[in-house]
């Protein structure tokens, strides 16, 4: 909790608000070269490919980050790898788990790997979902051997999530840990709560709106991370 107290602090007095603040080059340029040096990789759920309810495409939040990192100067190659209803241990609607997405997307010469969720972990059990938390974490280390890692736990529209999501967050906030990662709570910041147009008409899931709202908030958590030019 302190380490995110400390990132939360550094974040708000290097980078101030989303749209002004963001680390910016001498003449807002950004060479062609550069986005060879930022690469990321994200693996994620629902909150991060979108959904029925919003957040597909342009409309989504890494899509928002990139453009917003690009124009403050910068550059980022990405490599996005989500499915709905994929966790660490749970299969998502195309029959993969993290630990597939990290193959699909990390590459050695990432110089970020992110990780959002997840909430779809909620019925599995505690050992086996650290277990797979730590594997997973471990092979996106062997590939990457020197990328830094963001770790955004999963997130919940109210103030009072379920135990079994709150388990999840602390497994994976002590994995996070173990692995050298700066993790994030979205439930201990209260993202969501009392901002029901962020959610869509399902409960669950980001509306378009809500996808740019998550863009505000991890644009400076990621570039935070990387590399101005």
């Amino acid at each position: 909790m302190n380490r995110l107290l400390t990132l939360v602090l550094s974040v708000a007095v290097l980078f101030g608000t989303f749209s002004a603040q963001l680390p910016r080059t001498q003449h807002h340029e950004v060479r062609l070269a550069d986005f060879a040096v930022n690469r990321v990789a994200v693996i994620g759920d629902s909150y991060t490919t979108g959904s029925d309810q919003g957040g597909n495409g342009t409309s989504g939040w890494p899509s928002q980050v990139w453009q917003a990192l690009t124009q403050h100067g910068i550059a980022v190659t990405p490599t996005v790898a989500a499915e709905g209803g994929a966790g660490y241990c749970t299969r998502g609607n195309r029959g993969s788990v993290f630990e597939d997405l990290t193959v699909r997307a990390v590459k050695p010469t990432d110089v970020l790997v992110v990780f959002f969720g997840s909430r779809n972990d909620m019925n599995v059990d505690p050992t086996r979902l650290s277990i797979a938390m730590y594997g997973t974490l471990k092979l996106a280390r062997q590939i990457a051997r020197s990328a830094k890692f963001l770790v955004v736990g999963p997130s919940w529209p109210t103030a009072d999530p379920p135990q079994e999501i709150r388990r999840i967050r602390d497994v994976l906030g002590y994995q996070s840990e173990l692995a050298g990662a700066t993790f994030v709570d979205p439930i201990a910041a209260r993202w969501f709560v009392g901002k029901p147009e962020l959610i869509g008409a399902d409960g669950v899931h980001p509306t378009d709106a809500g996808h740019t709202y998550m863009a505000e908030k991890l644009a400076p958590l990621i570039g935070a991370q990387l590399n101005p030019y």
